[in-house]
């Protein structure tokens, strides 16, 4: 059954020193696209993260938030290049404007980014990174869940328009097979106007006729079209991700009704593929938000 891929999924996990909560929001996208909000002491395992993210899901926007509670003890690391720099420059400013006095560690200590949390991965605790891990799991199932339940109502609206494609497939071909003898009826009229003569060869007229109705031909267009939603219909019912296939067979359904438009001037004809174009029009907009 397909997915949406409009959901929000929460997970979380605790260990004996740490508290996580991971929240993920998803909205449609074409393509995969991961935007992620971590804490610093995690933000090494970004990589890892995504990666767990990519096992699950192939389309849309999502939004990974973490949230840490921890009692361990954090480890920092000294931002040697700043720190140098910053006593450079005040060593340069003591000695070119006679200024006295020390550089105390409490001055180090406020100047931002002097002191960072180790981005060192080997400095994160085994149970810590597992927990991490655990809580996104549980958050991809808690959002696959809500995923699947908005992919059953998607399904139903999308079968509800297929069902109103087809509807329409039987009057375009009891109108098609008219088409000859409305072509034959408007041929003599149009001659025995422009001739002013009662009688018309009708061998020279059948001639002109089957012309006529090779060049409007629209069985292939109905053929492809039942096939299209039939295709359809096994795609919204298979397991993998579907959303580009669906994206695929909308664009073909309309390409065969402007085909049936562009080809026939018959008005019960046209009005049932304007429907058709009408309904594959909120097919498309509806499976964009389909994995």
């Amino acid at each position: 059954m397909i997915k949406s891929m409009t959901g929000f999924g929460q997970g979380s996990a605790a260990g004996e020193n740490f508290k996580v909560r991971v929240d993920l929001r998803t909205v449609n996208n074409r393509f995969l696209d991961i935007h992620t909000r971590l804490p610093q002491e995690v933000s090494s395992l970004e990589m890892n993260l995504k990666k767990q993210i990519q096992a699950k899901l192939s389309r849309g926007r999502v939004e990974m938030t973490i949230a840490i509670e921890q009692t361990r003890q954090a480890t920092f690391e000294i931002n040697r290049p700043l720190v140098s720099g910053y006593l450079a420059a005040l060593s340069q400013a003591k000695t070119e404007f006679g200024l006295e006095g020390d550089v105390t560690i409490e001055l180090i200590a406020k100047l931002p980014g002097a002191l960072q949390v180790s981005q060192n991965t080997s400095n994160l605790d085994d149970a810590f990174v597992a927990g991490v891990a655990e809580a996104l799991g549980q958050a991809l199932d808690s959002l696959t869940a809500m995923r699947m339940v908005e992919g059953e109502e998607l399904a139903r609206e999308l079968n509800t328009r297929l069902d109103k494609i087809e509807s329409q497939l039987p009057i375009i071909e009891e109108e098609a097979k008219l088409l000859p003898a409305m072509y034959r009826e408007r041929l003599m009229k149009r001659l025995q106007d422009i001739l002013k003569v009662p009688q018309i060869d009708e061998t020279r007229v059948a001639q002109e006729v089957v012309t006529l109705a090779d060049r409007s031909d629209i069985s292939e267009e109905i053929a492809r079209l039942k096939s299209h939603v039939l295709q359809m219909r096994d795609t919204l019912n298979a397991e993998e991700e579907v959303g580009k296939r669906l994206d695929f067979l909308l664009q073909e359904m309309n390409r065969e009704a402007n085909t049936i438009l562009s080809k026939s001037n018959d008005l019960a004809i046209s009005d049932a593929a304007i429907v058709i174009k009408t309904e594959v029009e909120k097919l498309r907009e509806q499976a964009q938000n389909v994995e």
